[in-house]
């Protein structure tokens, strides 16, 4: 099954299902001029123009009524400098692509998402990140990239060339331009040694601090109505490869975590009473494992049932305690929640409207099946979350408005000035950028 958004009868519709839109018409630019002149063109006949990658957005960040652009022949590598380690790559290239590509060269991205479905320019225009003590977003691993702004020009940005715009545009969320091309930073392919195991939420609460000192990169997944999580810790690992076997990859990967998964939230759907008996068995059908390999096999994994997501990232020290407040108010509620909490971090960094810009951060992400209400359980959770002053997922469902971000982000001022420098117009303009960014 293609994880791209669909499109049927000039509807173009997001892989969650939950956003539709009737562009004018669909431009798929070859080269880096066709898509400025498209912009060019847009302007001329009173168009907006949005980018569209594979729809992996919750938000309408992508929907548009104009022009919409479809970089899928944008993919592949320009250039790899090994004296710099960098690679640039087209900006409608798949993170899959990259990944692979990468490892062919003998080269990796440090740290990567849970999934690699999405475009290059799509994950890092929206803030995608995987969980790291040291290392952060994909986005923060940019050393430059190409923008083609509202007049059609084509502008390269990097921390020495026009500093300002790259500050801001590794996550531009589609307002400064459209990218065509990121310069990743990479290193030489590395091993990884995955430590999987259940945990009660208890401990991992309790040890929270202890579990992200020790690990380079720590995460696990509470499952609602119980008390139980599932931890995964990756760390560097001098060898040797030990993968996890065919089979038993397929077992647990594509049978339990996709297949039974998703028979769970069929009969969850139909009888939500059965649900905190499903969530007890669920948490218990995953045993303890532990595999060596390449980095992108660690880091993701498929990801077949469809859903809804909101995520927030709260301050790295109110994880915990934001957490609690979660189960409390899903223990007491009444709602049935068939799917997973997954909680990540991410270190502090210096892009403008990054979720972790200024402040050492924690994730906490939940989710509905999709077709399921998920109004009630996301309403519960953001009132959580934005008491910690939680900073959304701008790919992520949220109902947050510019003057909300006003003050999460000390730098939101300084984006939306850039932006009334790149785009005086609005020709990037949507109805989302409208409530987040402000007319």
């Amino acid at each position: 099954m293609s994880t791209a958004a669909s499109g049927k009868n000039g509807t173009w519709r997001n892989w969650g299902g939950n956003v539709t839109a009737r562009p004018a018409r669909e431009v798929t630019p070859a080269s880096v001029d066709e898509l400025a002149a498209a912009v060019r063109k847009a302007a001329e006949d009173g168009l907006k123009v949005k980018a569209v990658g594979t729809g992996h957005s919750f938000t309408s960040i992508a929907a548009t009524d104009g022009v919409l652009i479809r970089p899928q022949l944008l993919t592949g590598i320009r250039n790899i400098d090994r004296d710099a380690m960098t690679v640039t790559v087209e900006a409608g290239t798949p993170l899959k692509r990259l990944n692979m590509a990468l490892a062919r060269e003998g080269l990796s991205l440090t740290n990567m998402g849970d999934i690699m479905e999405q475009t290059v320019s799509g994950a890092t225009s929206t803030g995608t990140h995987g969980t790291g003590r040291e290392s952060g977003s994909i986005a923060a691993q940019i050393r430059g990239l190409e923008l083609v702004p509202a007049d059609g020009s084509v502008l390269s940005c990097s921390e020495k060339e026009n500093p300002e715009v790259f500050a801001a545009a590794r996550i531009g969320l589609g307002a400064l331009g459209i990218v065509t091309a990121i310069t990743f930073a990479v290193e030489p392919i590395f091993l990884l040694t995955a430590r999987e195991e259940p945990m009660s939420f208890d401990k991992v609460t309790s040890t929270f601090d202890e579990l992200w000192a020790e690990n380079e990169h720590f995460e696990f997944y509470w499952f609602p109505h119980t008390g139980s999580t599932n931890t995964k810790r990756n760390n560097r690992s001098a060898g040797p490869e030990q993968p996890v076997p065919q089979l038993k990859g397929w077992i647990e990967d594509e049978f339990l975590s996709n297949g039974v998964f998703q028979v769970a939230q069929w009969v969850g759907r139909a009888a939500p009473g059965t649900i905190p008996s499903i969530a007890r068995i669920s948490s218990k059908a995953l045993s303890a494992r532990t595999y060596t390999d390449i980095p992108y096999k660690v880091f993701t994994s498929p990801r077949r049932v469809r859903f809804v997501e909101m995520e927030y990232a709260v301050p790295r020290e109110a994880v915990v305690e934001t957490l609690r407040e979660l189960k409390a108010a899903v223990d007491r509620s009444g709602l049935r929640v068939s799917f997973p909490v997954e909680v990540r971090t991410a270190p502090a960094d210096d892009i403008t409207l990054s979720t972790a810009s200024g402040r050492d951060s924690a994730y906490i992400a939940v989710h509905m099946v999709k077709g399921t209400p998920y109004q009630a359980y996301f309403t519960a959770a953001e009132r959580i979350f934005t008491a910690h002053e939680g900073r959304p997922h701008w790919g992520k469902v949220h109902t947050r408005d510019a003057e909300y971000f006003h003050g999460v982000y000390p730098r939101f001022g300084e984006f939306t000035a850039l932006r009334d420098r790149l785009d005086p117009d609005r020709r990037f303009q949507n109805d989302y950028l409208r409530r987040v960014l402000g007319p």
